[in-house]
């Protein structure tokens, strides 16, 4: 069988890349098709066949301004020699074209955010500095035959997998697509402690960008006057030290061993954002940490009040204080928050694509 995976792009680690990387587990013969490749920036397919669109002449910084480009390149890209297309994304890699005999699976992260989930923040906050302008023009001429090229392209893949409930709604509302989901896999044995450990203060982390709603962790536990430690970087670092309070401290370049770490002595992992789905939140339960969430997204579906963490309702800091306060006169088992973390393991993962995959060939041949 012929088995070919695509991914949006490979020019850093996050979700998405840790999906590409259990699908290479998979099937590690299989060539993996990308538009853009930095392996200096992630090392894990150093014995992988990766095969790079012609973008990758473009310095990998431009891939923000690349969504029409890599379209034309994946709208092109003829894999229709494979028996099995396994896409991973939220962006552009669905569209790939497969043959009669093909059964293209596509893992889908979100429908692409700067189509359909997201346009207002991009419009506001593109993220590219100086040529911010340049971004906002570019989205406002492409946007409408664009999306419609994204809707077409989301119809191209047999099935479509879903990593969380509330992506699924998001493809049934945006691409009119039935969707399974499977959610995305999680090392958490890597975030496991190898014993009890103290706990104390709270811990936020991820790429501080304005949707992730990390001023919300600042200013609430600048308010209460408790430990806060904000894992990571990103454009909205300058602005979040200036609105933090002497209990807060900010760590960049943390490795995964080092917020084990953190997750491991943490009273509580603070998740404030609305994401697809949130797998840090996850490793921080791997770490016995409860999490305190905004009730909504992915939360929903790793987060179990009073068992592995509770919620809070609004998006403002008013309503986080009140879930701390109502977290301080609760108690969680740490062994309880960690097995429950074991459902989205590595394993879990890899078994429900297979059976997935397995099921998918029988129907095609049928």
């Amino acid at each position: 069988m012929k088995v070919a995976i695509v991914c949006d792009w490979l020019t850093g680690i996050g979700g998405a890349e840790r999906v590409v990387l259990e699908l290479h587990r998979l099937y590690p013969k299989a060539p993996i098709y990308t538009s853009q490749y930095d392996p200096q920036a992630i090392d894990w397919f150093k014995d992988a066949d990766v095969r790079t669109t012609w973008l990758q002449k473009l310095p990998p910084g431009f891939k923000k301004f690349l969504p029409v480009l890599r379209a034309i390149a994946f709208g092109r890209l003829d894999l229709s020699d494979y028996d099995l297309i396994l896409s991973s994304s939220g962006a552009e890699a669905k569209a790939v074209r497969g043959g009669p005999k093909t059964v293209h699976i596509s893992y889908c992260h979100s429908p692409t955010h700067y189509y359909w989930i997201r346009t207002r923040e991009y419009l506001k906050s593109p993220g590219f500095g100086h040529f911010n302008w340049l971004a906002r023009l570019g989205l406002k001429l492409f946007f409408k035959p664009m999306k419609h090229w994204d809707y077409l392209a989301a119809k191209r893949p047999d099935i479509m997998v879903a990593n969380s409930t509330h992506t699924q709604a998001m493809i049934k509302k945006y691409y009119r697509r039935d969707s399974v989901v499977i959610h995305p896999p999680v090392d958490v044995n890597l975030f496991k402690p190898s014993k009890d450990e103290p706990r104390h203060g709270f811990v936020v982390a991820g790429r501080q960008t304005p949707y992730k709603r990390i001023d919300l962790a600042i200013e609430a536990c600048s308010k209460l006057n408790i430990p806060l430690v904000v894992i990571g970087n990103g454009p909205e670092h300058k602005r979040l030290e200036k609105m933090a309070g002497r209990s807060v401290i900010f760590l960049t370049g943390s490795s995964d061993l080092e917020m084990a770490r953190h997750f491991a002595s943490a009273q509580a992992f603070i998740f404030p954002g609305l994401e697809d789905f949130g797998m840090v939140a996850v490793e921080a339960m791997a770490g016995g940490a409860p999490v305190i969430a905004y009730k909504g997204g992915g939360a929903l579906d790793s987060v179990i009040p009073g068992k592995s963490g509770l919620f809070f309702d609004k998006q403002n800091v008013k309503s986080l204080v009140q879930a701390i306060n109502e977290f301080n006169s609760r108690s969680f088992d740490s062994h309880k928050i960690i097995a429950h973390a074991q459902t989205f393991s590595l394993k879990n993962f890899r078994q429900k694509m297979t059976d997935l995959i397995n099921d998918s060939l029988v129907a095609k041949e049928e």
